[in-house]
């Protein structure tokens, strides 16, 4: 099993208001394509289970503004257990990279079982680390963060502009995998959405100007981060 990963991509965010939304996908819509792996209205439901340890290290890094940092998760779309991935986020300042390998449902309920002896074995190079640093660090599934996200891609460049909206998170529910998910919203302000922007070494002069929208400016966001808020 060869694990997949990118090159180190720029990544900003924005906090926008249902207003803004609904301005700028108008904008960008005769420019950009959707996602063609989104479901029929053009979105998709991501669950992503986050690791951290009982320093919080993951957390603390976050809020203290590390420029080096990295997180481990498992990530599945639209309720589908079929397709299971552990992914690597790596960031650095404005650029991040990802690293990822599929597990199957099995691994993956071992694994958030706290059953790790077949991961040292494992043929993915990202699941072994993982092991090393569940043993080492301590590290723990901590909160299942979930939202939908409309995706609208760009070719040169390789730009993904992406609408999060209804991020929710377990809180303390401790189960992860489950058919039927307990959780809550966590946005600042109803009806507030998250625009991501990644792309490789440019971002295209026509997609700047689409995004161009007065009263929206870049900011630090950490869907993890506002999902453990409470615990």
């Amino acid at each position: 099993m060869k694990d997949k990963s990118e090159a180190f991509r720029h990544e900003l965010k924005y906090r926008i208001r249902p207003a803004d939304y609904y301005a700028i996908r108008q904008r960008l819509r005769p420019v950009m394509k959707p996602d063609e792996h989104t479901r029929a209205d053009g979105r998709y439901l991501i669950r992503s289970i986050y690791f951290d340890n009982v320093q919080d290290k993951a957390l603390r890094e976050k809020i203290n503004g590390v420029q080096k940092r990295e997180k481990f998760r498992i990530r599945y779309y639209n309720d589908d257990f079929s397709f299971l991935m552990l992914e690597k986020k790596i960031k650095r300042n404005n650029l991040c990279m990802k690293i990822d390998a599929e597990l199957t449902k099995e691994e993956c309920r071992a694994m958030l079982a706290g059953d790790m002896g077949w991961m040292i074995s494992h043929p993915s190079g990202l699941v072994q680390e993982l092991y090393c640093k569940m043993k080492s660090q301590q590290l723990r599934p901590r909160v299942l963060v979930s939202y939908v996200r409309e995706p609208y891609v760009y070719k040169a460049g390789n730009v993904r502009v992406t609408f999060d909206s209804n991020i929710r998170s377990t809180l303390f529910h401790r189960r992860f995998l489950e058919e039927t998910v307990t959780d809550i919203g966590v946005a600042g302000n109803p009806g507030e959405m998250i625009l991501e922007v990644k792309f490789d070494a440019f971002l295209p002069e026509v997609i700047q100007s689409l995004l161009q929208t007065e009263g929206i400016w870049q900011q630090a966001y950490s869907k993890y981060s506002a999902c453990r808020r409470f615990g």
